[in-house]
């Protein structure tokens, strides 16, 4: 067995390098442009329609991204939308202003749908089933690591200035050569259903498409204003690179137990546990945590609150997987996708409008609402169907903005 994983990650290797690349020039730019909004006066509202744009973009291009696959292969496709978004990073710093700038997102969140849908299905196709829950779990991890060293990437010069916004388009450009020259065999496309239905998906699983939609919105509005959020408090550039990467280790921390945990209960009812506790703890920051407290108790409790939100999507798929037959795993991917998708995309707009009209909190108010919510629908839930007989064992999901496309179709779900 061991053999078999060092032989398919020595397969693998470039691809995974190619994804870490995508997600570090990514992750850097999400954060670089709520910065860089913030100090060119844009309002809340208009940084997060510019985070917004990117999960319009991003829900685009699940809908035709499969379809570019299928006409040209994987490799012209990631080369083609690798190009264009180096190009869309550098435009953001070359037309500074906010309506542009959403455009720009738009653009961005098309090429990386259809980016990390080359990647993961390639990956997909290419792990055996033997290990393939492992290569998965290297996969995401792969994803978090880079995601920390996006945000870390920050201080390393002005974000007012262009330097950053130039090492974004490198580092997106450079994942290009590693694809590009893989060993790996490229995928043949398979005979499956891969048209979402969400009017099934729904009736195969209402708590787990609703979930993703509130998943969203909470997974989106950090992204994109959480940045915003730390500037608005204080902290400096090194500041809020550390507050967004302290969530990050935190989901990286939770993860794995918080996995071990759904394969042995009801995975709805855990999902309720960590909304809850995600609840209370912001709830607590905003009412009890004193003005000019340590910084340390800020990183702390957004450490906290990364290792209890940031993973539930992954227990949310889960959830999901083990109610869906085989043949439809690739179309609930793109269902779940769509509507989580659609959640990113309102969550910072609503976001956004919080803080302009309450202050900064805003933003931790609307995540408290949120998670309030999938609370209440779990339970509501569970009080009119029981949990499927057969589950699938936990896979873990990328904690960032992208990266959950393909995965959950690989599982080896069981209808209920």
């Amino acid at each position: 067995m061991r053999s078999n994983l060092m032989g398919t990650l020595a397969t693998l290797a470039a691809l995974l390098l190619g994804f870490g690349l995508l997600q570090l020039g990514n992750n850097l730019q999400g954060t670089l442009l709520a910065v860089r909004g913030g100090l060119e006066a844009f309002s809340p509202t208009q940084v997060g329609l510019i985070g917004s744009g990117f999960s319009i973009g991003l829900v685009l291009g699940s809908l035709t991204a499969g379809t570019l696959i299928q006409s040209v292969g994987h490799i012209r496709t990631f080369a083609a939308l690798a190009a264009l978004a180096s190009a869309s990073a550098l435009l953001h710093v070359m037309l500074v202003h906010p309506v542009a700038w959403i455009g720009f997102r738009m653009v961005t969140g098309l090429c990386f749908a259809g980016l990390l849908m080359s990647v993961e299905s390639w990956l997909n196709t290419t792990a055996t089933p033997a290990v393939r829950g492992q290569i998965l779990g290297i996969y995401s991890m792969t994803g978090l690591i880079a995601a920390v060293g996006g945000q870390m990437l920050l201080p390393l010069a002005d974000p007012g200035g262009f330097m950053l916004f130039a090492c974004v388009s490198l580092i997106i450009s450079v994942a290009l050569v590693p694809v590009a020259l893989s060993k790996s065999q490229a995928p043949a496309e398979v005979g499956v259903q891969t048209r979402a239905n969400l009017w099934r998906l729904y009736h195969q699983s209402p708590f787990g498409l609703v979930a993703a939609f509130l998943c969203g919105i909470t997974t989106g509005a950090f992204y994109a204003l959480g940045p915003l959020y730390a500037q608005q408090a204080g902290f400096d550039d090194q500041g809020i690179a550390l507050f967004m990467a302290c969530a990050i280790l935190g989901a990286f921390a939770t993860t794995w137990p918080l996995g071990f945990l759904s394969d042995r209960m009801d995975r709805r009812r855990l999902v309720i546990i960590v909304a809850l506790t995600s609840a209370l703890l912001l709830a607590a920051m905003m009412l009890f945590l004193p003005q000019g407290v340590a910084p340390g108790w800020v990183f702390f409790l957004v450490f906290a609150f990364g290792g209890v939100v940031l993973p539930t999507y992954g227990i949310v798929v889960a959830h999901v997987n083990d109610s869906v037959h085989p043949t439809e795993f690739i179309a609930a991917s793109g269902g779940l996708l769509i509507v989580q998708g659609s959640g990113m995309a309102l969550g910072p707009v609503l976001g956004g409008t919080m803080m302009e009209a309450i202050g900064r909190n805003g933003l931790p108010w609307l995540v408290v609402v949120a998670q309030g919510l999938v609370a209440v629908w779990g339970a509501y839930r569970i009080s009119r169907r029981a949990a499927p007989l057969e589950k699938e064992q936990f896979v873990n999901m990328t904690m960032s903005p992208v990266g959950t496309t393909l995965i959950e179709a690989t599982q080896e779900a069981k209808p209920s």
